[in-house]
């Protein structure tokens, strides 16, 4: 059950010009900003007028607050209701039951705004990141919006624990979803909300792995999804079990990929909203091969030499050459060919490791021919083979990936 308070009127639709009768500049586009709260009466008031504050002091456009209160049992509802009554763009909304995704599957998805976004109520994030956040998505650039602690331009300051849990999470991400997003779990993100409720209806979390399942399943719907760099510092009051919120998201990565393995990880969407990209310049395709090919060969080598302290040369060839090549498919498809979302990944997973055969075939053929020409071979000599083993199975793999695995007619 749902209960509103104090919904402010909606802004009337100026004329198309953007200009009222008087030919005075109005504003002409509408933000509903979300921010879910849980037993929070000690920091809403602070943060919503925070919040309040900067967007009317700073943002080009209409906007509306939207305080989620996730069935608190403090003062949280009397203080979020005081505020909607006191501030005309703040109203509040009341949630019988729990989850940050609860609260926002409910406002999203019955906002009148054009944009809808949400962030966490300790305003963790720098709010000067809010318009570029949303902007692009107003301009029709892009479909969703987040912003990324972890990219390079981002200035984030939080404990080692954290900062350690938030990248093994999101290079878990990349590696077994093949995510293209860097940050899944930063409390500020935003999206056009004609795509937004078209992912709500396919996205079966409420709780924290809604941002994740959200824009997994946008990524691999074609949408555009624009990232920006924050600037981010740690809640030291935060109260989010930490190891509660990790079982989760294990448990919903599994349930997406078996939701994917079944043809279901994907929404239709008008074709203007979707973006497939297959590069086909050869000079391009080859570089970018070449660029890969080169840090997972660094990577193989590697492998290969701490494996061989333990196993024999086939073996520690084979385990080395199993972990890379998940990888190298991955790369390839997002930086070579320009394929992004989940799309048909699973095939390309499987086709890929077609080429890992045959790359095994001939590396395991020469370690195995060099030890019957020469048995006291070192290891030195063995790395030599290899790489010229290797330099076969990577024009072989290229030729392989190009012609037939990320062929265009097929990606």
């Amino acid at each position: 059950m749902t209960q509103s308070a104090m919904r402010p009127a909606l802004p009337a639709v100026p004329p198309a010009d953007g200009r009222d009768a008087a030919g005075t500049a109005v504003r002409t586009r509408l933000v509903e900003i979300v921010v879910p709260v849980y037993n929070e009466q000690h920091a809403l008031e602070r943060c919503v007028r925070e919040l309040h504050a900067h967007l009317s002091a700073t943002f080009p456009y209409d906007y509306l607050i939207t305080v989620a209160d996730n069935a608190s049992v403090d003062g949280t509802w009397e203080v979020a209701t005081a505020l909607a009554a006191e501030l005309a763009p703040v109203r509040a909304v009341h949630l019988d039951l729990k989850g940050r995704g609860r609260a926002l599957r409910e406002v999203w998805g019955s906002s009148a705004a054009d944009v809808v976004a949400y962030m966490d109520v300790d305003l963790s994030t720098g709010l000067d990141a809010f318009l570029p956040l949303v902007a692009p998505l107003l301009s029709g650039h892009s479909d969703l919006a987040i912003g990324s602690r972890l990219h390079r331009g981002s200035a984030v300051v939080r404990g080692p624990k954290r900062e350690f849990l938030s990248r093994t999470y999101n290079l878990l991400l990349r590696t077994t979803m093949a995510a293209g997003f860097s940050d899944a779990q930063c409390g500020f993100k935003a999206g056009r909300t004609e795509v937004v409720r078209r992912l709500l209806a396919e996205v079966e979390d409420n709780a924290w792995f809604f941002d994740t399942e959200l824009l997994l399943l946008a990524e691999a719907s074609g949408l555009r999804i624009h990232e920006v760099p924050v600037d981010w510092v740690d809640d030291p009051d935060s109260r989010v079990d930490i190891v509660r919120t990790v079982l989760d998201d294990l448990k919903g990565m599994a349930r997406v990929a078996r939701r994917t393995l079944a043809g279901r990880g994907t929404v239709e969407l008008p074709e203007r909203a979707r973006r497939v990209e297959v590069r086909t310049g050869s000079v391009r395709q080859a570089a970018g091969f070449a660029a890969v090919g080169a840090l997972c060969t660094l990577a193989y080598l590697l492998l290969y030499l701490a494996l061989r302290q333990a196993v024999p040369a086939l073996a520690a060839n084979a385990l080395a050459l199993a972990v890379t090549a998940v990888g190298n498919t991955a790369a390839n498809r997002r930086f070579t060919f320009g394929v992004t979302g989940r799309r048909h990944a699973l095939r390309h997973q499987l086709e890929g490791g077609l080429a890992f055969l045959i790359g095994l075939a001939l590396t395991s053929g020469a370690v195995a021919g060099l030890h019957a020409a020469s048995p006291g071979a070192g290891h030195g000599v063995e790395l030599a083979v290899l790489v010229s083993a290797n330099a076969a199975a990577t024009l072989v793999r290229f030729v392989l990936l190009r012609a037939w695995v990320f062929h265009p007619r097929r990606s």
